[in-house]
């Protein structure tokens, strides 16, 4: 019997029982892919994370990021959460700025950690800029698949358009908080019009301008029953991919900008995310996303 000690992270919030929760196994060198795979499944969480030694010895580890049913080559909440993890594990989290190089399936992710007034925060560099892809669903048909009405989708000059970041998402755009709200994924309609990226599928992350608290850029919401996840609490895959959606619609000028995007609130999970971008002649020369996390709980596999 092997001993693996684990971690439990809320991330994207600053106080536990929020935001989106993250297991990670440490010490996950020697376990088969079916084995994380189960282990991920046990655990249930939107996304479990494996820590293995680096493939290059001057980055801090190579994790693998699994939800309940398939593994993920990126993922925004287990980037953050991990960089955190690791750092304070180390004894890095102090008042000054840690730098952790995670290698993912998606690539080498530089993440910031820093922590202030007793919060723990990461930003990461995205490893790979949004790009559009194809899909010609029908917005009725789209919003059949949400339970909302064909009028409840769209707002200002923001229509359906979908993007990928290393993970494919379709951004979908509502009128306000209220069909917000009241949107319920119908799994097999949205199986039938899916996109996909390889293996995975192209989830719907709904978002409108309208938001909870004063300070959020947008709200949003995040259904992948494919990969096991009825609603997510925190997306930050799909932020890094609804960034092309902000540069397309809303035309930012040349410089940095910055938006708050406020998630889970339906799920009582209420999350933050930071999306930044650097725009450059209408295209996006850099991002970065970032998050607070907290520990909420530790304990041991015996497996």
């Amino acid at each position: 019997m092997s001993r693996r000690r684990y971690l439990v992270y809320d991330v994207f919030a600053s106080t536990g029982l929020s935001g989106n929760p993250l297991a990670i196994v440490l010490d996950a060198e020697g376990l088969t892919d079916a084995q994380m795979q189960r282990i991920a499944g046990e655990f249930n969480l939107s996304e479990t994370v494996f820590v293995l030694p680096p493939e290059n010895p001057v980055h801090t580890a190579r994790v693998r990021i699994f939800t309940p049913r398939q593994e993920l080559p990126f993922a925004g909440h287990p980037t953050v959460g991990t960089a955190i993890a690791l750092s304070q594990e180390a004894g890095k989290a102090g008042g000054h700025t840690s730098l952790v190089v995670l290698e993912e399936n998606v690539g080498s992710v530089r993440c910031a950690v820093s922590t202030a007034n007793g919060t723990c925060f990461a930003e990461f560099d995205l490893p790979r800029l949004p790009q559009r892809f194809a899909f010609d669903a029908p917005s009725e048909v789209v919003a059949a698949a949400l339970g909302l009405s064909h009028h409840e989708i769209g707002f200002e000059n923001h229509t359906i358009s979908a993007w990928s970041a290393g993970v494919p998402y379709v951004c979908i755009p509502v009128a306000n908080l209220e069909a917000a709200g009241k949107a319920r994924l119908d799994a097999g309609l949205w199986e039938e019009i899916a996109p996909g990226e390889g293996a995975v599928v192209g989830d719907p992350y709904i978002y409108c301008r309208e938001t909870v608290n004063h300070d959020c850029a947008f709200h949003a919401r995040m259904f992948a029953p494919a990969a096991g996840i009825p609603e997510d609490p925190a997306t930050g895959s799909a932020v890094a991919a609804f960034a092309g959606a902000i540069l397309t619609h809303d035309e930012p000028m040349d410089g940095e900008h910055r938006y708050w995007i406020e998630q889970g609130i339906e799920m009582g999970r209420p999350s933050r995310i930071r999306l930044e971008i650097e725009v450059e002649s209408m295209a996006i020369t850099a991002a970065r996303i970032g998050g607070a996390a907290v520990k909420v709980a530790e304990g041991t596999l015996l497996l």
